[in-house]
């Protein structure tokens, strides 16, 4: 195909991505080079009937005066990446310097928002994505050997994680852990333990956002996996059952090869999708044991009175890095199977 061609088939899905994709991640990191203009605090009088007092208020037209003046706020270059809320590098630093052995420094990090954050996230990333691949790839070679009869509605259960909203899934499972739920009230029982609470211990709660995961993660994978499934060449599978291949070598020396490619991407796919994990952590009120990149970008917004988009600005660009390292190798990995078949 002439360059000239190539150029004008994809000059429009160029356009669209730098306009939606690369200029709002532009945007984003201008912005957390700024931080909020500090507030203006005056002494006002206020007098009354038992005599006067002094107290401290916002000067709200200097405020104004300095919005104008600067609307991004105050520039504050990389600053706000390296304060408290972020990579912290002077809190980390005394850490490691005070600290007696690995264990208690890691311990100690965890204290910190941003570094908290990012252990569940990466845990939840690492646990959810092959959990959940794994269960999909099963669940469709199970889906593709049942009688052809059955296959709609099984299929039609299989999917039902990916057609619930993940806030409500989360909401419903919530519910059901609570004491007085299905499930919460069911544990109780069991173990005899009229005080157990799935959501009061950290580890509980990380061990059901993780089972949540997987369940809603599952769905996807099912669907490729199923389509893979359609193409195997029937030939090749018929020429391994004449040598004697058992179902799982024809699974594991056929089908698993010839989905190799779909498998990666998936985890792809997976890999961005779990790394932003949030509505999870809302809909079960978790954010007191389990907190994610992308809950401190809300926080920032909506947590306080006045949103911290500078803060937001940096968590965002900081999770868009955190993105790209993780899909480095299977990308670098992509692209030598790629030049070896070239």
């Amino acid at each position: 195909m002439p360059h000239s061609t190539f150029f004008k088939f994809i000059a429009p899905s160029l356009f669209v991505m730098l306009l939606f994709i690369a200029l709002p991640i532009l945007s984003v990191a201008y912005q957390s080079l700024f931080i909020e203009h500090e507030q203006i605090l005056v002494e006002v009088e206020n007098c009354g009937p038992f005599g006067c007092e002094t107290e401290l208020r916002i000067d709200t037209e200097a405020m104004d005066r300095a919005n104008e003046e600067s609307p991004m706020g105050r520039f504050n270059w990389l600053g706000t990446y390296a304060n408290t809320s972020h990579l912290a590098f002077a809190e980390v630093g005394a850490i490691w310097r005070d600290s007696d052995g690995l264990i208690p420094a890691l311990r100690a990090m965890l204290n910190l928002p941003f570094y908290k954050a990012l252990i569940f996230t990466i845990a939840y990333t690492f646990i959810v994505t092959p959990l959940g691949m794994v269960l999909g790839f099963f669940v469709a070679l199970g889906v593709n050997s049942i009688p052809r009869l059955l296959k709609g509605p099984v299929i039609f259960f299989s999917l039902l994680p990916m057609i619930v909203t993940p806030l409500v899934g989360s909401l419903v499972l919530f519910w059901m852990i609570d004491s007085s739920g299905v499930i919460g009230a069911n544990l109780q029982l069991l173990l005899n333990d009229p005080q157990l609470s799935l959501k009061a211990s950290p580890t509980l709660t990380w061990v059901t956002l993780f089972l949540y995961g997987v369940w809603h993660a599952a769905p996807f994978s099912f669907v490729v996996f199923y389509a893979g499934l359609q193409t195997v060449p029937d030939d090749t599978l018929e020429s391994a059952m004449i040598d004697g291949a058992s179902r799982w070598e024809r699974v594991r020396f056929v089908v698993i090869p010839h989905l190799m490619p779909l498998a990666t991407f998936i985890a792809l796919v997976q890999l961005m999708d779990n790394f932003r994990v949030f509505e999870p952590i809302i809909g079960f009120s978790a954010a007191a044991n389990a907190t994610s990149l992308s809950y401190l970008i809300y926080n920032d917004l909506r947590g306080s009175e006045t949103p911290l988009f500078g803060s937001a600005a940096a968590t965002s660009m900081l999770t868009i890095i955190g993105v790209v390292i993780l899909l480095m190798p299977v990308l670098i990995r992509t692209w030598r199977d790629f030049n070896r078949k070239v």
